[in-house]
């Protein structure tokens, strides 16, 4: 089982909410399969829409001090080795339940980074990741798998890691 971490960057958008809600419900489907086992919610700022929605699901709430990475101030509220960081309104393509599974299952020890494809982001991020996949991942983003203790251990990642890269892929709702 792994947890899911959603970060909602600006709460109080209009659209937040809406976005927040497709990513969770998409989730659904990864707790009936038995891949998620709990859910995160990370904000950088106290959001009463946003707690009223993290109380109806289940999903634990943390608000991200200042100047951290919200991926590490969520991963000290996930319950399971394996992170999955998504952004509000990411939502999994299917087969993401088959290839996340299949990879939880089948890491050695020594491997600490998953990372899906996200076809809808900007030419930079896509450019940048080109990059990591020779020099390796200084940092989290939306759509990496990572063993908590990872993410725990700060908001970047000394040595860096390189990325298997998952026949899954998010995309935008």
């Amino acid at each position: 089982m792994i947890s899911a971490l959603t970060y909602v960057a600006r709460p109080a958008d209009p659209d937040a909410i809406d976005r927040l809600a497709d990513t969770l419900a998409a989730l659904v489907t990864g707790v009936a399969a038995g891949l998620i086992g709990d859910a995160v919610i990370v904000v950088p700022v106290p959001n009463e829409p946003v707690a009223t929605v993290a109380e109806a699901t289940g999903a634990a709430l943390v608000v991200r001090p200042r100047g951290a990475s919200p991926w590490a101030a969520g991963a000290k509220a996930a319950r399971r080795e394996w992170v999955l960081c998504l952004e509000a309104g990411d939502v999994p393509a299917e087969g993401w339940i088959r290839a996340l599974d299949r990879f939880v299952n089948t890491a050695r020890p020594d491997v600490a980074l998953a990372r899906l494809r996200r076809p809808h982001a900007n030419l930079p991020a896509r450019l940048a990741t080109k990059g990591e996949r020779v020099l390796g991942v200084s940092a989290p983003r939306p759509g990496d798998l990572v063993r908590r203790e990872r993410l725990v251990a700060g908001p970047s990642f000394t040595p860096r890691l390189k990325p298997r890269l998952l026949a899954a892929r998010l995309e935008r709702a």
